[in-house]
């Protein structure tokens, strides 16, 4: 027979997933892509769809691809690794967070 689940340790508390839109709000500091020269050569642009991990201080401690064109993705990954966003509070408690990002690339 199985243990009782009262018996199972708890899992470490996941990051909290904070919607595109509330994480724009706490968006304080941006560095934009740099379009990378290869993609200009090839004409290749569109959105790159990245998730992000926030810190407690609002630095961004992981970003992983979720979609995007591979020659485009470096470029937004480096770009948002530089990005920096408010703290957000739960309970007075600033918490780490997730949150999608989409990284446009746009052909001038």
């Amino acid at each position: 027979m199985g243990t009782p689940a009262t018996n199972l340790p708890q899992p470490a508390p996941q990051k909290l997933k904070i919607s595109q839109g509330v994480s724009q709000g706490l968006l304080i500091k941006t560095v934009p892509p740099v379009y990378p020269a290869l993609a200009r050569q090839m004409r290749v642009q569109g959105n790159v769809e990245l998730l992000a991990s926030i810190g407690k201080d609002g630095s961004i401690t992981a970003v992983k691809l979720l979609s995007g064109d591979s020659v485009l993705s470096r470029a937004a990954i480096d770009s948002v690794k530089q990005w920096k966003y408010k703290p957000y509070y739960l309970d007075d408690q600033p918490v780490a967070i997730q949150t999608q990002i989409t990284v446009k690339f746009k052909l001038p």
